[in-house]
C-alpha cells in the first residue's frame, strides 16, 4: 500500500506499506532512492502525533469528533454543490472535493475572483489534468465551520452562472415534507 501525508495530514511526504522484500527492493532500485530527501523530523512527528490523537491515545475523543466533522463537512459541501449543477469528480465521502471547470482559461478567472471574496482555492490544470480537465480542488478540513462552507458555496453559486461553470445535466429528486419525490 502506498499513500501520501500531503493532503490528509497538511504535511510532506509519503509512505510505503509492504513486506521487507518489497522495501527493500524499492530501496535498492528506485531512483528515488538516490535521489530524494527523507521526511524531516518535524514532519515525521506532526503525522505521529496526528495519528495518536485520531486512535485516542492522547486520552481524549478529539481524534474521533475531528474524524464525525471532517465526514460531516465533506457530505455537506459535496451534496451541496452538485445541487447547485457543478460536476464533481471523486468519491462522495472524501474531503478532496474536486469540482470541475474543463476549460482551461476559466482557470485564472475563478482563482482571481475567489481571492476577491477572500476565499483562497486550488486550481489544478494542465500538465497536471488532460488538457480540458481543468478543476478547482476543494481541501475540506474539520476545523472549517458550516458558516466557512456557506461563504464558499454562495460564491460558487455566483462564479458558476458569471463564469458559465454549472455544467450538470443531473436533475436531482428531493422528497418534500409530505414525502412525495419533487423534481428540483
Amino acid at each position: 500500500m502506498m499513500g501520501t501525508f500531503t493532503k490528509s495530514f497538511g504535511a510532506a511526504g509519503g509512505y510505503i506499506a509492504a513486506s521487507q522484500a518489497v522495501i527493500d527492493a524499492l530501496r535498492t532500485h528506485s531512483h528515488s532512492n538516490g535521489y530524494a530527501t527523507s521526511m524531516s523530523p518535524p514532519v515525521v512527528q506532526q503525522v505521529l502525533t496526528s495519528m495518536r490523537i485520531i486512535m485516542g491515545r492522547d486520552g481524549t475523543n478529539d481524534g474521533t469528533r475531528r474524524i464525525q466533522t471532517l465526514a460531516d463537512n465533506a457530505r455537506y459541501f459535496r451534496q451541496a454543490i452538485k445541487k447547485l449543477g457543478f460536476i464533481v469528480y471523486g468519491n462522495d465521502a472524501s474531503p478532496i472535493v474536486p469540482v470541475m471547470l474543463f476549460m482551461p482559461g476559466k482557470i485564472s478567472a475563478i482563482g482571481r475572483e475567489m481571492k476577491k471574496r477572500g476565499i483562497c482555492i486550488v486550481v489544478v490544470g494542465y500538465p497536471a489534468t488532460p488538457i480540458v480537465e481543468s478543476r478547482v480542488r476543494f481541501c475540506l478540513s474539520a476545523s472549517h465551520t458550516r458558516a466557512d462552507l456557506d461563504k464558499v458555496l454562495q460564491a460558487m453559486d455566483e462564479l458558476g452562472d458569471t463564469l458559465g461553470l454549472k455544467y450538470s445535466r443531473q436533475r436531482l429528486a428531493v422528497c418534500d415534507k409530505d414525502r412525495k419525490i419533487k423534481i428540483t
